[in-house]
């Protein structure tokens, strides 16, 4: 049998790479993994499709766009198509379509070095990483792909497919020559994506796992939109305006010039009373999920630290804690801070490597869009 043309993944992610996206192994993965879902016959599906696993800002999709353009240009849709059809009927005795995993250049690295990154990096604590292996570690961590649940909220807008009448609109819909049949209008709640807030410690202990959770939660503030950071030590500090810079490097420059209590002493329990009292009126609306980033090891008053979680944990959707010491196999949360704080903790996770963080995402990606009584 004669193969068709094949739509060569691979070679379309180095080209987008060279012109400033990041495309990961991963994604590549995932690209060859979405065309099975679309017509392969409709170029602007799978232009689509593509697209969507790629890019990660507005100004992005005219650079995609254009290589799109190009490095597919001559392929022959609906003999792809036809192919795509034959493989899936004939099993593995057919020539397949895609090709994602071959070795592409980027200057010297490639996807297979950069799978084997994967797995060197993937499960290796944070602490113990050399320098190498944190930039890819922060890589990693960056192009994370997140899928949240959006969250009902208590507005209601039009939707004909919705589940409760609207007599208002239904009412008014019957003024006129089409009055005698008055069709019923429908509403629904609308939807928004859950709030996320993220309160990392970045006392002396925390130093490594805080410099990559705060990678993390600059991908969360990219790709997420609503999210909030904080970061505290001796005292609390909102850095979400430094955090919005696209740049990932801009953004933590950015942050380190804005917080003044890095490696100091550990005070969980009186910075989570400042947020209590300056910042939950503002940013519990909604069901936020709050991430708290701290190994638990406390310098103040227990009570205190017990106090002010209990205010917390009724006033916003989830709280989830990750600490970095969970990930070792035989860790207890016997430490005095995770001791007054376990009572209010709705998920205990490790957060010591890159993998740790991607069942964060999965967690995030699994929580219930319903909103808490």
């Amino acid at each position: 049998m004669t193969p068709g043309p094949v739509l060569d993944l691979s070679g379309f992610a180095t080209a987008l790479r060279g012109r400033g996206l990041v495309v990961t192994p991963d994604q590549t993965a995932d690209m060859a993994r979405s065309l099975l879902l679309v017509d392969l016959a409709d170029r602007d599906q799978v232009c689509a499709a593509l697209r969507s696993l790629t890019i990660t800002d507005p100004s992005q999709r005219a650079l995609y766009d254009e290589e799109f353009q190009k490095f597919f240009e001559g392929l022959r849709m609906p003999r792809i198509a036809e192919q795509h059809s034959s493989t899936m009927s004939q099993g593995s005795s057919t020539t397949p379509i895609l090709r994602p995993l071959e070795t592409e250049q980027t200057g010297e690295t490639s996807d297979q070095a950069g799978a084997s990154a994967v797995e060197a990096v993937g499960d290796r604590d944070f602490a113990d990483l050399d320098e190498d292996d944190l930039v890819e570690a922060r890589r990693l961590v960056m192009t994370m792909l997140w899928q949240p649940t959006d969250v009902k909220t208590r507005r209601w807008a039009p939707d004909r497919h919705g589940r409760r009448p609207d007599m208002r609109r239904t009412l008014h819909s019957a003024v006129g020559p089409a009055g005698d049949m008055m069709p019923i209008r429908y509403r629904e709640r609308r939807k928004r994506r859950r709030p996320l807030i993220i309160i990392a410690d970045i006392s002396g202990s925390m130093e490594r796992y805080a410099d990559l959770f705060l990678v993390f939660a600059h991908a969360a503030q990219q790709r997420l939109g609503h999210v909030e950071v904080f970061t505290f030590s001796t005292h609390l500090t909102r850095v979400t305006d430094p955090m919005s810079k696209r740049d990932t490097k801009a953004a933590l420059a950015s942050v380190n010039e804005t917080v003044d209590d890095w490696s100091g002493g550990t005070q969980i329990g009186e910075a989570l009373a400042e947020w209590n009292k300056e910042w939950s009126r503002r940013m519990a609306r909604g069901g936020p999920v709050v991430l708290i980033l701290s190994d638990g090891w406390d310098c103040g008053d227990p009570q205190v630290l017990a106090t002010e979680m209990a205010r917390l944990s009724r006033s916003v959707h989830k709280v989830i804690w990750l600490n970095p010491l969970a990930a070792r196999a035989s860790y207890e949360p016997a430490t005095q801070g995770m001791r007054a704080a376990s009572p209010y903790i709705d998920h205990l996770l490790p957060a010591a490597s890159v993998n740790d963080l991607r069942g964060v995402i999965r967690l995030l990606e699994s929580i219930s869009g319903v909103r808490r009584a």
